[in-house]
């Protein structure tokens, strides 16, 4: 992304993934799209300029020996996307079709958009804040149901909408401060602290409530981390091939067969959750299982959710002991294994399951689910997925606190400056407030066409 943000060039790409299908889209985005179209297509003696705005439109596209029959859509600055002039050609799918209406857009007047930039453009016209196109690039990049869902939300504006209120309410704080300062005959001073301190208040509880919902959002962003544990040979490998439905692990009935950590992925209500099955924990001389036990420690240091797995066909032994007590202090479920067999061990608390047969896995998921996500994801509750999001809050309630802690003590203008900065900090969530260097890393995110 260019640093300079460059908008008065005209603009284009090709927005559709590079390869072989039914349509690609060439996107032009810029003052000149319209001029530069009517160089290339034209529809029944018409051209691109004098197509109805938005109509989509059967025509003939046309350079230096070069045919295409194909669409073509004028958007008319200010109803596009990015807010300007726009003009997309949906052609044929193929790469060689694509990329030669690419050219030919570049050699009559266009540059070649950089990653993210029509997206930026959007967002300098006032299309769409910050937040709302890291919303879309979550959509985009969502691999469940939870992700998608959180993505949507923050796309259509709800965090937008919510900071603003913030916003307007830190503007209303400042101005009186500065009215009490400006104008000290008044005697406004004492109501205005009150009033203020009130208001504070307020706020601090509604931000601290979204710093809080991070927690679930992300899970909701990156997954739940659910690390499997246990002695060698309790059945941790056939666990995760049941719980993802496939022979992820090796099984055998020889102790330590799993040396060293297996990952994988799968779905709980539309919830990622992130699942590793570990070396077998235990004294070995063997060098290759001790580095697969050493990682098994430092991935159940990581995790969000233990998974404690005896032999329930066993009595339970030192050996158990002594892995749950490295355990125990985290959040954990104790799962009962191998439920086909003859029964040695009662935990009131566990859950019995057959690996093997496949017995009694929904509720051990159903179990992971509640220990770990708080309430319904996908209520209209406003849930905060993003790590840059989250500090900006922290920021702006660290300010804010700052000057609850100093309001009675301290002059006026010192609490002003608090509140300018909480405000400069939740700004920087929807672009308010916020520097070229935060555009440059958020829209650089974006593939090429977006």
């Amino acid at each position: 992304m260019s640093k300079n943000f460059d908008t008065q060039s005209t603009i284009v790409a090709i927005t559709t993934p590079i390869g072989t299908g039914g349509v690609a889209i060439v996107r032009l985005s810029g003052a000149s799209a319209i001029k530069i179209a009517d160089k290339l297509f034209s529809s029944r003696g018409k051209k691109p300029s004098e197509f109805l705005a938005r109509e989509l439109v059967l025509g003939k596209f046309e350079y230096h020996g070069f045919f295409e029959q194909c669409m073509c859509v004028v958007f008319v600055a200010p109803n596009s996307f990015t807010g300007e002039n726009v003009v997309e050609f949906q052609c044929h799918g193929g790469i060689k079709i694509a990329e030669k209406i690419l050219s030919a857009c570049l050699e009559s007047g266009a540059r070649m958009a950089q990653n993210g930039e029509f997206s930026l453009r959007a967002f300098l016209n006032g299309k769409l804040s910050l937040s709302e196109a890291e919303g879309m690039i979550d959509m985009i990049n969502a691999e469940t149901d939870a992700e998608l869902s959180a993505g949507y939300k923050l796309m259509s504006g709800k965090l937008t909408k919510k900071v603003r209120e913030f916003e307007a309410s830190l503007v209303d704080c400042i101005s009186e401060l500065e009215v009490s300062f400006d104008y000290p005959e008044e005697d406004i001073e004492y109501s205005s602290r009150e009033d203020i301190k009130k208001r504070l208040n307020k706020l601090k509880i509604e931000i601290g409530a979204l710093i809080d919902s991070y927690q679930t959002g992300n899970i909701i962003k990156n997954g739940i981390n659910v690390v499997i544990c246990g002695k060698p040979n309790v059945g941790k490998s056939s666990l995760l091939n049941a719980l993802l439905k496939k022979d992820k692990a090796i099984v055998t009935s020889v102790a330590g067969t799993t040396r060293d950590s297996i990952e994988d992925t799968f779905e709980i209500n539309g919830v990622k959750v992130n699942i590793v099955d570990t070396a077998g924990i235990r004294e070995t001389t063997d060098k290759v299982e001790k580095i697969g036990v050493q990682n098994a420690k430092k991935k159940l240091a990581g995790a969000d959710l233990v998974l404690f797995v005896v032999d329930g066909s066993a009595p339970l032994d030192s050996k158990d002991e002594e892995i749950y007590r490295k355990v125990k202090k985290q959040k954990h479920l104790i799962v009962v294994n191998k439920a086909d067999k003859k029964q040695a061990v009662s935990i009131d608390s566990a859950i019995v399951i057959s690996s093997k047969k496949g017995e009694n896995l929904k509720a051990l998921t159903d179990a992971i689910y509640e220990k770990t996500v708080k309430g319904e994801i996908y209520a209209s509750n406003l849930v905060v997925t993003n790590a840059r999001h989250v500090e900006c809050l922290k920021r702006a309630q660290k300010s804010i606190c700052h000057a609850l802690a100093e309001i009675d003590s301290q002059t006026l203008d010192l609490i002003s400056i608090d509140l300018n900065e909480a405000y400069t900090a939740i700004g920087e969530i929807t672009g308010d407030t916020s520097n070229e260097k935060i555009l440059d890393s958020i829209f650089s995110k974006f593939c090429l066409g977006k």
